[in-house]
């Protein structure tokens, strides 16, 4: 799998970031690591383990330990610091560099940014940007739909109904995410994000009628920009011969960048009402993970009723 990047353009205008080095082509700066650095020590004078490659942050502590130092050391140190290949460097809490600095930064073509967002505030966005920026991503084929805030991901083959299930899950009051084509991001080990292709963002093809806009029929508070993915239903075509699970009690997973979501196969045939099916599956999952298995409090019922009907047995011996 290629490393990904992600242009000090786009961090900066999804972060609302002002850019006080204009003349630095910010989309030809990219970003290819999550973490970020306070250059501290670098400002210092201590470069060994220096994580060039990182965002740097200015925050209180850099800024104030500036604010101590001489301008001839001062040069010496914004030189040495911006002659490395840097992203870009952000001062957060409303600080702005002075013109030794930005002189620097223009020499040596570094971008630098601000924000007025406390430091630690910042670096906990931008790093959660980051990882989702340069996550790893595939895309499959498939409707990804908000249901009861549980991320439900229908999968199945063409025409067998993903389309019709996503559009009465809308009706009946849920969000699309994305029909037909999903991006799926790994975020860390449990966490995936699933998106849609900007090219068919809000747009479901239905077969006979063709492509609608549902942002457009049914409102904002229908879609949804980016979701969880928390369960996935494959659809398929009823077997008569076929064993399907009646009672639940072992959960069945499908496996996505490594990381592995609860999965329902889910057997289509006349009359089955699919929307309905998908609201019970998503709530019985929410249920589920709030530590209540209907399956297993059927069982323990079962088991109950046995004992006491072989307890009896024995009273009347």
């Amino acid at each position: 799998m290629t490393k990904k990047e992600v242009s000090v353009a786009k961090i900066a205008r999804l972060m609302e970031l002002t850019n006080y080095t204009e003349d630095v082509s910010l989309k030809a700066k990219k970003i290819s690591m999550s973490e970020i650095n306070r250059p501290a020590l670098q400002l210092s004078g201590y470069f060994e383990h220096f994580a060039e490659g990182r965002v740097q942050i200015i925050g209180m502590v850099e800024f104030a330990f500036l604010q101590q130092v001489s301008k001839e050391q001062k040069q010496i140190s914004y030189d040495k610091f911006l002659s490395f290949d840097i992203p870009c460097v952000v001062f957060c809490r409303g600080f702005q560099p002075d013109e030794d600095f930005l002189e620097a930064a223009h020499r040596h073509n570094v971008a630098v940014l601000g924000t007025e967002r406390a430091t630690s505030d910042f670096t906990a966005a931008i790093i959660r940007t980051l990882n989702e920026e340069l996550a790893p991503c595939i895309t499959i084929h498939g409707v990804l739909v908000d249901v009861y805030g549980e991320g439900l991901l229908i999968m199945g083959e063409s025409g067998i109904g993903k389309s019709e299930a996503a559009l009465e899950l809308i009706r009946r009051g849920h969000r699309l995410v994305t029909d037909d084509a999903v991006e799926i991001k790994r975020i860390d080990d449990n966490t995936l994000i699933g998106t849609s292709p900007d090219v068919t963002r809000h747009f479901i093809e239905l077969r006979g009628i063709g492509i609608i806009d549902v942002k457009s029929l049914y409102g904002v508070e229908c879609v949804k920009d980016k979701q969880q993915i928390d369960l996935v239903i494959k659809l398929e075509d009823w077997k008569k011969d076929k064993e399907y699970d009646r009672l639940g009690m072992e959960q069945e997973y499908i496996e996505f960048l490594g990381t592995k979501v609860v999965c329902h196969s889910l057997p289509i045939r006349p009359g089955r009402n699919l929307a309905v099916i998908c609201e019970t599956a998503a709530v019985n999952h929410r249920q589920k993970k709030m530590g209540y298995n209907a399956a297993q409090e059927l069982y323990r019922r079962v088991q109950e009723n046995l004992n006491r009907s072989m307890n009896d047995e024995d009273d009347d011996e």
